[in-house]
């Protein structure tokens, strides 16, 4: 009979532990948190010291009750769930929730589900830690205060639904300031200057960069036009040649910030799905011969630190499969960036030996996708530099000088492994052997046209790599903030990009002037700070409450008065209501955009939005939307899709091939071509950069 109750968070994680401790060990799964504030009111008291109250969360009854019967078996019960601030308040919930006898509960933690792990963890039981529970009842009671205290002021003002919040309202700040920057760039002419070189009948390419007295820049096409000429009557004459060998050091092992920024750029994978598919990896995966195995360390860390036995593994591996020159002698030591914790490893495989194509029939497409990422960058984050020859040259023409350089990948090192998107500016480049004061010849000279360009705005990995270096949130929560300001209607993403709506523009503008002293940067990063100061016991957790709260609820009830109702129009769009023929708007619920009759509740006409691809259908005529299958992923189809039927993955251009007559269609990500979507027909065409 078991004596020992194991409660953790999550079914999946309960599977896994089962496998390391055996009969004398009950495992039971909280599903998360078992109590919070109530949704339908504050549920914090200022007039009592601001104590939260905590209910049970709904549907959570009959799940305490089991529990309880359990606990009751069982001589201890050990808290295991998640080793952070989160985790470590979920336990004390349950202390709590099933009136646990504090000699009887034990918390325990590991940083990755194995086997060596788990029995440590349970050698090493201690008490609950509250300064990490103060920790999180701070951020909670903070948020709550916030949300629930400036949130009505834009239903009573804007419309119903919307929200407000500590991080969110920053974060849609950022992307409206943003946006502002780009309205007000004036872009600035400029011209570069290339030329094609020969030496010894082998063309290279050699940079304008100035004159004897240092850089120049060509401000119009007149003075491209003046150097262009100034040296095609001179000789180019190498100046100086260097030779040297680079060494490019690997990149550290993935954090949560590092790991959501890599995956979105690399796999196109939002934060909250690759945050989703790393805790499936960590809680545990089934394994053909291994069984039900964690299989990266926990997902939610701010180091790049890693453990001498995860070192050694990765040695053992590095030497077995591509040899003693790639192994490092002592572990590669990094650090980390800004304010961290360092509570936990870098994200890390738990197994080494498993490479991702050893398991990959084992893990779904995301999961292995996923899990080859950070396996790769572990493993290469303890391998040998990459080492490059590099070869420079200074090359005089008249009174102008130009520069070429190039390199040669000599070892390849931790590139063997981790070869990414980052990498492709290193690949070589050529450049012939050059001595000083040779002569060599000019095949052409380019001039091109360019202009200065506003800052971008912000992709996913941008927002949330800005986040981090300011100090705004933490990373476990960027996922669902990106998610909120998504959801609430306050920006749009479109190709990876967010854009600000007209929604977000005047919740942020609203904010923004009443809470200036708390929709900045600057305030939201110090109060970081602060509360990481609780967790290290250097603070108490209502200090900080309370020297937030008053002056901010004053700041409430002044925005209450001063702010003016603004009236939100929906957007009228020419779809005809077939009930009553009044012009269909575009109204927002919980799951996206739909079209709505403006005669409500008189008349109660809906149907699905779908967003105008600005082209028309090659069978038909009609225009083509954008839509979503069931499962998310989007097409163009005919707004007569009754009668045409025509549906593509691929965005149609309007265009008929020259070679077949078949439509046209775009392909390709940052880099689009035009090609025909008869497959056995073969045309293509570039965009110009421009158009793209």
């Amino acid at each position: 009979m078991a004596k020992n109750l194991v409660i953790v968070e999550s079914p999946a994680k309960a599977k896994t532990l089962k496998k390391f401790l055996g009969a004398t060990y009950k495992i039971e799964a909280s599903l998360g948190h078992v109590r919070d504030l109530p949704k339908s009111e504050l549920g914090v008291n200022p007039e009592n010291d601001f104590d939260p109250k905590y209910i049970t969360i709904r549907g959570k009854g009959e799940l305490l009750k089991k529990l309880r019967k359990e606990v009751k078996k069982a001589d201890k019960i050990y808290l295991a769930t998640d080793p952070d601030r989160e985790g470590e308040a979920i336990s004390w919930h349950l202390l709590y929730a099933l009136k646990l006898d504090e000699n009887k509960a034990l918390r325990i933690t590991f940083n990755e589900i194995t086997k060596t792990a788990v029995k440590k963890s349970i050698k090493e039981a201690r008490e609950i830690d509250m300064n990490l529970v103060n920790a999180q009842q701070a951020r909670r009671v903070l948020d709550r205060i916030m949300g629930y205290k400036m949130s009505p002021i834009l239903w009573k003002k804007v419309k119903k639904g919307l929200s407000a919040g500590r991080v969110q309202s920053v974060l849609l700040k950022l992307i409206c300031d943003r946006e502002d920057e780009i309205e007000a760039f004036i872009k600035e002419e400029y011209w570069s200057i290339e030329c094609l070189l020969k030496a010894e009948q082998k063309i290279f390419t050699a940079k304008f960069y100035g004159d004897e007295n240092g850089k120049l820049d060509i401000n119009n096409e007149k003075e491209a036009t003046e150097i262009i000429d100034a040296i095609s009557k001179s000789k180019f004459k190498v100046v100086e040649t260097k030779k040297s060998s680079r060494n490019k050091k690997p990149q550290p092992p993935f954090t949560t910030s590092t790991l959501q920024q890599v995956s979105s750029r690399i796999l196109g994978f939002p934060s909250s799905k690759t945050m989703q598919v790393a805790q499936q990896l960590y809680e545990g995966v089934d394994v053909a011969g291994h069984g039900t195995i964690g299989l990266v360390s926990y997902i939610r860390t701010d180091s790049v630190r890693v453990s001498d036995e995860a070192f050694e593994d990765a040695k053992k591996y590095i030497l077995e499969n591509h040899g003693e020159e790639y192994a490092l002698k002592e572990k590669a030591a990094y650090k980390s960036k800004g304010r961290t914790q360092d509570a936990h490893e870098a994200i890390r495989p738990t197994y080494a030996h498993l490479s991702p194509d050893s398991i990959k029939d084992s893990l779904s497409k995301e999961q292995y996708k996923l899990y080859k990422l950070i396996w790769e960058r572990f493993i290469s984050s303890q391998m040998t530099n990459a080492v490059y020859e590099t070869v420079s040259a200074r090359i005089s023409a008249d009174k102008y000088i130009f520069r070429s350089s190039g390199s040669i990948l000599k070892f390849d090192g931790y590139l063997a492994v981790y070869k990414k998107i980052e990498e492709v500016k290193d690949e070589d480049v050529f450049m012939p052997e050059l001595k000083e004061n040779q002569i060599v010849k000019l095949d052409k000279p380019i001039k091109e046209q360019h202009f200065t360009q506003p800052p971008p705005r912000y992709s996913e990995a941008l927002i949330i790599k800005t986040l981090e270096e300011l100090g705004i949130g933490r990373p476990s929560t960027y996922a669902p903030t990106i998610s909120t300001v998504l959801y609430r209607g306050y920006v749009t993403k479109d190709n990876k990009i967010f854009y600000p709506t007209e929604l977000g523009e005047i919740v942020n503008h609203m904010l923004s002037d009443s809470f200036k002293e708390i929709i900045n940067v600057d305030f939201t990063a110090q109060l970081e700070e602060k509360l990481d100061k609780i967790e290290e016991g250097k603070a108490e957790w209502k200090d900080i409450i309370r020297e937030f709260y008053f002056p901010f609820d004053k700041q409430v009830e002044e925005a209450f008065e001063n702010i003016d109702q603004v009236e939100l129009e929906d957007e009228v769009t020419d779809v005809i209501c077939d009930k009553c023929g009044r012009n269909m708007v575009v109204k927002m619920s919980k799951y996206g955009k739909f079209l709505a009759c403006p005669g409500y509740p008189e008349c109660r006409n809906a149907r699905p939005f779908f967003e105008d691809a600005h082209v028309n259908c090659p069978k038909c005529g009609g225009k083509i939307f954008i839509k979503k299958t069931k499962k998310g992923r989007k097409f163009y189809g005919c707004e007569n899709e009754e009668d045409c039927k025509f549906s593509s993955w691929s965005k149609p251009t309007g265009e008929n091939c020259p070679e077949c007559n078949e439509h046209l269609i775009l392909k390709g990500g940052k880099k689009q071509r035009i090609v025909c979507s008869n497959p056995d027909c073969g045309f293509m065409k570039e965009i110009p950069d421009q158009e793209q």
